[in-house]
């Protein structure tokens, strides 16, 4: 089977999430979205637009009230718990804007965290690719700091570095340079671009940061949770 014509990484059919309550409430409305393998999108939109609840459907941390989320062409609604779980720790990173690091535990550690909850490498080869990972984004030298020693975009940074700990194929980031300053924020923006042109992977950002979202290789925009735009900011071809 050609790239163009492969199966999505992931996609969403006809996704609806509404929160039940006196008055309820409709948090993405109807969205289909395709999105194939080595791509850099960008959701953005309003505040309340839906834009974090679609990122948390993709993610498998919420699950839709209708519709379907698909990876690699597998419907995932009706997954049970346990299988959806290990689906997330294989295929998916996640890059929060508040890093969510634990403060107990070292750099090292915090990396560790999702190789340890999946089970596959010895301790020896965990600490390994922990220390390769936060070597390759430049950080290597604090492993053994907490996440308090360090600055705003080293924190940042070290999630990064958890985020690809199982090697997952896609990242999908919500506001990841939304509390840094200009200079920590273009350097996370090119650690992103770069997972997508050097190492393959496929990188969902939510942003509110246009200017950044138009140098992704496309934009989806958001409004009352039903998507209104869906362009290509960059050109296929060079967007590779």
């Amino acid at each position: 089977m050609s790239e163009k014509n492969a199966t999505p990484l992931i996609e969403a059919r006809k996704v609806t999430r509404i929160l039940s309550g006196i008055v309820p409430t409709t948090l993405v409305h109807d969205v289909d979205l395709v999105v194939p393998a080595h791509e850099f999108l960008a959701i953005t939109g309003p505040s309340g637009s839906g834009k974090s609840s679609l990122l948390y459907l993709l993610g498998l941390l919420d699950l839709p009230t209708s519709g379907e989320v698909l990876i690699r062409g597998r419907a995932t609604a009706h997954m049970p718990e346990e299988e959806r779980a290990r689906t997330r720790l294989e295929t998916l990173g996640f890059v929060f804007q508040f890093h969510f690091l634990l403060p107990e535990f070292t750099v090292q550690e915090n990396v560790m965290l999702p190789m340890r909850e999946l089970g596959k490498l010895s301790s020896d080869a965990m600490r390994e690719r922990a220390n390769d990972l936060l070597g390759a984004l430049g950080v290597g030298d604090h492993i053994s700091k907490r996440p308090d020693q360090l600055s705003g975009g080293q924190r940042q940074r070290v999630a990064v570095a958890r985020a690809l700990a199982n090697d997952p194929p896609l990242i999908l980031a919500d506001e990841p340079t939304g509390s840094l300053d200009s200079k920590a924020s273009e350097q996370v923006f090119v650690i992103l671009r770069e997972l997508v042109d050097m190492y393959g992977k496929t990188v969902i950002a939510v942003t509110h940061d246009l200017p950044l979202a138009t140098r992704m290789d496309r934009r989806v925009e958001l409004m009352d949770g039903t998507i209104i735009v869906d362009e290509w900011t960059r050109a296929p071809a060079e967007a590779g």
